[in-house]
């Protein structure tokens, strides 16, 4: 069916993504509540859009061509419009690329697929810090003394593939707030919101993780998947990934005012 061309869709998406976020208190340490009507008239408006509505082409798989291949960001950034109360945009992965998991500190996002398929991995974060009498499990390999100051404590959520068929991935500050995503099969884009934007002054950098491996004391003792999934998670603050890095492009797409 077509669309009601009088209003782009992506310029409604940001007028209610502002009115969702706007005077949203940020806070690392709690969930920022949300007007459930607002936020559900948002989540009906981005499950709608597809790559088409932004004039976006999905990208096809290109082969290997060595140098020029290293030389490329695997990963593209489309600006569409940033406020005080959020940022939208769009990640274009080419294949076999991988955003590092990440966090997004006192922030909510929603993340929908445009094209391709994605896997995300999705972390729920404890507290920051280690306090005296945590005593962290023997890693392999192990960690020198050094790096137990950047040691975090998650719980691992949800392991899922989305396509541009599939409903938005949410993340708040506290539920799912990390996260790791892959290309499944070949390129993929997705539109991201996130409120509030990320400002190292204002505390809300972004910090990137590696999972450590604890030294097991036995099997999974039966345990099922699901079980298995919420156990902790132990990880690592690292510098962004030497193979990580992320290129802008312009977009093609209708423009966004308020």
């Amino acid at each position: 069916m077509p669309r009601d061309n009088t209003t782009p869709l992506i310029q409604k998406i940001a007028k209610q993504a502002y009115i969702t976020f706007k005077g949203l208190t940020s806070s690392a340490d709690g969930d920022n509540e949300l007007a459930a009507d607002q936020q559900s008239e948002l989540l009906s408006l981005v499950t709608a859009v597809r790559a088409a509505d932004l004039k976006i082409a999905p990208r096809k798989t290109k082969p290997s061509t060595g140098a020029a291949e290293l030389q490329s960001p695997p990963v593209t950034y489309m600006h569409i419009c940033e406020t005080e109360a959020f940022s939208m945009g769009v990640f274009l992965l080419r294949t076999g690329a991988s955003i590092p998991l990440h966090d997004h500190p006192g922030m909510n996002g929603m993340l929908k697929v445009l094209y391709g398929k994605v896997s995300l991995r999705c972390l729920d974060k404890l507290e920051d810090n280690l306090t005296a009498g945590t005593v962290p499990p023997h890693f392999e390999p192990p960690l020198a003394p050094f790096q137990t100051a950047s040691l975090r404590r998650s719980m691992l959520r949800s392991v899922a593939e989305y396509s541009e068929d599939s409903g938005p991935c949410l993340l708040t500050p506290l539920r799912e707030n990390l996260h790791q995503i892959d290309t499944v099969e070949g390129p993929s884009a997705f539109l991201d919101i996130l409120a509030p934007p990320y400002n190292p002054d204002d505390g809300r950098d972004c910090h990137y993780y590696k999972t450590l491996q604890t030294v097991a004391e036995g099997g999974p003792d039966g345990k099922s998947d699901e079980e298995q999934q919420r156990e902790e998670t132990w990880l690592l603050e690292i510098p962004q990934p030497e193979d990580f890095w992320c290129g802008g492009e312009p977009y093609p797409g209708p423009a966004v005012s308020f």
